[in-house]
């Protein structure tokens, strides 16, 4: 997989039209791409590589890239070619246009199972209900962020990270671009079911309050229901029309009342324990080592590097770009 990945970057960096490197984040893997990385980082000036002490997630590692990036525009992608290079450059001539994040949307979705198709529609769409944040639909982390959406990723520190929120909740004037995304064609995916089920967690916890709002709307409805039957039992009492008997019904509410308690308190402690990662103020990834980054980047060809000059709000300058898979 990553000697197809290197060739085509490489091809991909020969077409840009400006000063590019690549940043390679290592997130504790435990094969040999170290080892490869390594060698082609030591051949390739304008490659770079972050190793990170284990493995601390995939948005962390997303994370750890971008803080890593010197470019006028970073281009995020996985490096399992589902996210194809190719698109870069579609990418970057919508950057040109004057928008300063650029997401690629998926049309398809090739060799995926049904299920797996049916999930990622039901995340989406979890997404969009109860998130206040505009977070489009089939929208991975494959994009093109601008250097003033990258400062101001900077500057957010939370650890719970939920990457397309966080430049979904940013604003800026966004634009996307659609692509035919492959099927896998090595290896195994790295996000099963329920790691998409946490990232979706990390997601409505970190960008909406509409959980705790619905467990006091719960709280509410079963606290009336419970007053309603209250009523009816007193009613039945006084009017000696007896209640109906037997240990069963006693059961099945009592029941459903601690499960829905549980649920609660669950809820409630989903935002406890996101306080508690933030006090604590750890770093969000610890680097074992960095390659490449004493280099400059791969310098494009003089009339390359005058075409590339892009003029937002009324400031030319030459742009570089990066990216980081």
């Amino acid at each position: 997989m990553l000697p197809r990945l290197v060739e085509r970057i490489s091809a991909l960096t020969a077409k840009l039209d400006g000063d590019t490197e690549v940043i390679f984040v290592d997130d504790g893997s435990s094969d040999r791409s170290v080892s490869y990385l390594r060698g082609m980082v030591a051949a390739e000036p304008s490659f770079r590589l972050i190793e990170l002490s284990r493995n601390f997630g995939h948005q962390i590692a997303i994370s750890a890239g971008m803080e890593a990036a010197s470019g006028e525009a970073v281009i995020v992608m996985d490096a399992d070619l589902q996210d194809p290079p190719e698109v870069v450059l579609d990418l970057v001539a919508k950057w040109k246009d004057g928008f300063e994040i650029v997401y690629a949307r998926r049309v398809s979705r090739k060799g995926e199972t049904l299920f797996k198709r049916v999930t990622a529609s039901l995340f989406y769409r979890l997404l969009e209900r109860m998130t206040p944040v505009e977070i489009p639909r089939d929208v991975g982390d494959f994009r093109l962020v601008g250097r003033k959406a990258l400062d101001t990723f900077k500057r957010m520190p939370e650890h719970d990270r939920f990457v397309r929120g966080m430049f979904g909740w940013m604003g800026f004037k966004q634009a996307a671009v659609p692509f035919e995304r492959p099927a896998r064609t090595l290896g195994e995916t790295k996000y099963p079911l329920w790691k998409m089920m946490r990232l979706a967690i990390h997601g409505i916890i970190g960008f909406s309050e509409r959980p705790l709002q619905l467990v006091l709307l719960t709280g509410l409805a079963i606290s009336a229901l419970a007053l309603a039957f209250g009523a009816y039992a007193i009613a039945a009492w006084i009017l000696e029309t007896g209640v109906i008997a037997g240990w069963t019904s006693t059961v099945v509410i009592v029941s459903l009342l601690i499960g829905i308690n549980l649920f609660m308190t669950g809820v409630m402690g989903l935002y406890v324990g996101s306080i508690h990662a933030e006090v604590k103020r750890r770093p969000l990834y610890v680097v074992e080592r960095l390659s490449g980054f004493d280099r400059p980047m791969r310098v494009a060809s003089r009339d390359k590097r005058a075409s590339f000059r892009k003029s937002r709000n009324g400031v030319t300058a030459d742009v570089r770009t990066l990216r980081q898979l």
